[in-house]
């Protein structure tokens, strides 16, 4: 979530579900820690178009950003910074961009799409904070209205995680159109999310756990009714947090709500939700079905979820803003892909190494007013720029743009930073940035002279890193003249001495034309002393 958090001690999250938006405000109290004030809940129905989750309906829009503009004016009565998140309905939509437009000119929201995996994550985050699980293999699994996220995590760490097109409304939509319930249709759809579980399912099968753990409104609303079938246990709780329920309770509720065969008679069961009547059923149907195919004979209900996770997230992020380095789990998630498909990581390393050097100097000479995040950008676009070469020498740039936009190893980062971290490696060689690339011309002008400059910087980098021996010990960088006559002069420095710089000398005076441009200003490259 790149969106800047401001000043003051509160801080608002909203998570844009398919089936209904959720907004958190909560005051900060240290780094990683946050007293929630208020909440809100709207049941938006964003993801109830036609077809297979590819189109969001006008109407659903409207309701959408009307609901976005008062969950706005909330957080703005707090003071708080908004951090926005969509996830299933939005991610798949094919005209998502109009309401990302319409969320951000009438609602004052920009909205940041993530993917299944980074929700899976965020997910994990926020029940670390409502469950004593830390320490614990946790297999976790929320079921919303597009998809179904699983992980498995243990101290914070992502282990595995997943996201399969599996929600309680587009099944609902596929299965349960019809007033009345045909058992054919049951059966039906609990073939389908078998399927649909089980190539995730052999590989977790494989790998233990100590807890399962559910969240997300349609497990609650399973264990609601759950509960009320308990009614000679004891009042309900207060808070369903930390409620345990079995496989055969879940197995139960499903063989209620399938006897219920029209939406009137499901009404009627016990502990039911009316506001999710119409959808719990293929949400139970997924529950059912993931419990038995992954083993769980008994779950744990988390009323913590996506929101409070963005909310940690972006706690996190405000506190270690000033870490000049890549934030922890995302720069192992990108060292590791690195590890898998770069066989040259000195190389890489050193790369990034001078590159962001390059950055802080141009920084602190007023050439540019980028910040943190567009450092670490290039830092991972350094770390990233040749995993292409897995797949080819030959135009390798445009497979490292592939591998790293279709990458489910990058944790933490949104959608639109994978996109610019693709787009900057895209741009480390061979042909400048041009509005007629398709990956470039479809950024903001913005971003577009983000990625000129970085990947400037990065082209004159791996040049100083011609020959992979890492014969460039520093550079200093120096402006020059006055006025007209004003140049940057690239003063380069052996790391030991003698050692001929000719070839990266060469190079980065033959590669230096972006940054040029960029810059707007003449560059030469020299050695020292010269």
């Amino acid at each position: 979530m790149n969106d800047a958090v401001p000043a003051p001690d509160t801080i608002a999250a909203v998570d844009i579900g398919t089936n209904s938006f959720h907004l958190v405000v909560a005051r900060t109290d240290g780094p990683g820690r946050f007293d929630v004030i208020e909440r809100e809940k709207e049941m938006v129905r964003l993801g109830s178009g036609a077809g297979d989750m590819r189109e969001l309906d006008p109407d659903a829009i409207d309701r959408g950003v009307a609901a976005l503009r008062r969950m706005r004016q909330v957080a703005d009565i707090h003071g708080a910074g908004l951090v926005a998140v969509a996830t299933s309905a939005v991610r798949e939509a094919d005209n998502a961009k109009t309401f990302l437009k319409r969320a951000r000119q009438e609602a004052g929201v920009r909205v940041q799409v993530i993917s299944g995996v980074e929700e899976a994550r965020l997910i994990y985050l926020g029940v670390l904070q409502a469950l004593p699980v830390y320490d614990r293999r946790t297999l976790l699994i929320d079921i919303g209205g597009g998809s179904t996220e699983i992980l498995l995590g243990r101290k914070g760490e992502v282990l595995e995680a997943g996201s399969l097109k599996l929600g309680a409304i587009r099944l609902t939509r596929r299965f349960f159109r019809s007033e009345t319930l045909h058992p054919a249709a049951l059966d039906a759809c609990r073939r389908h999310v078998r399927a649909a579980l089980a190539p995730m399912a052999r590989d977790l099968r494989r790998k233990e756990f100590d807890v399962a753990v559910g969240s997300s409104g349609t497990i609650e609303s399973v264990a609601e009714i759950v509960q009320a079938h308990r009614a000679h246990e004891g009042p309900a709780p207060r808070t369903f947090n930390g409620f345990e329920f079995t496989r055969q309770e879940v197995r139960d509720v499903l063989a209620r709500l399938a006897a219920a065969a029209t939406l009137e008679e499901r009404l009627t069961v016990p502990g039911i939700d009316s506001r999710r009547a119409d959808i719990i059923l293929g949400g139970a149907v997924i529950l059912e079905q993931a419990m038995q195919v992954l083993g769980i004979e008994s779950m744990v209900l988390s009323d913590y979820a996506l929101r409070e996770g963005v909310l940690l997230d972006a706690l996190q992020r405000r506190h270690g803003s000033a870490r000049h380095h890549l934030r922890d789990l995302r720069r192992r998630s990108v060292e590791h892909l690195a590890d898998l498909m770069d066989d040259d990581r000195a190389h890489s390393n050193a790369v990034a190494v001078l590159a962001l050097d390059l950055f802080d100097q141009l920084r602190e000479l007023g050439l540019h007013d980028l910040g943190d995040d567009s450092r670490e950008l290039l830092e991972a676009s350094a770390l990233l720029s040749n995993v292409g070469k897995f797949v080819s020498h030959d135009s390798h740039h445009k497979h490292s743009y592939y591998v790293i936009r279709n990458s489910d190893r990058l944790m933490g980062f949104t959608d639109p930073e994978i996109e610019l971290l693709a787009v900057i490696a895209r741009y480390h060689r061979k042909a400048d940035p041009r509005a007629g690339h398709p990956e470039f011309g479809l950024l903001t002008e913005d971003d577009q002279r983000r990625v000129r400059l970085l990947a400037g910087v990065l082209r004159v980098a791996i040049a100083l890193d011609r020959t992979h021996d890492g014969l460039v010990g520093s550079v200093r960088a120096k402006v020059r003249g006055k006025d007209d006559e004003r140049r940057l002069t690239l003063v380069v420095t052996a790391e030991r001495s003698p050692a001929d710089l000719s070839l990266e000398l060469y190079t980065a005076d033959d590669r230096r034309g972006l940054l040029e441009a960029a810059l707007e200003l003449p560059i030469e490259v020299v050695a020292a002393g010269e």
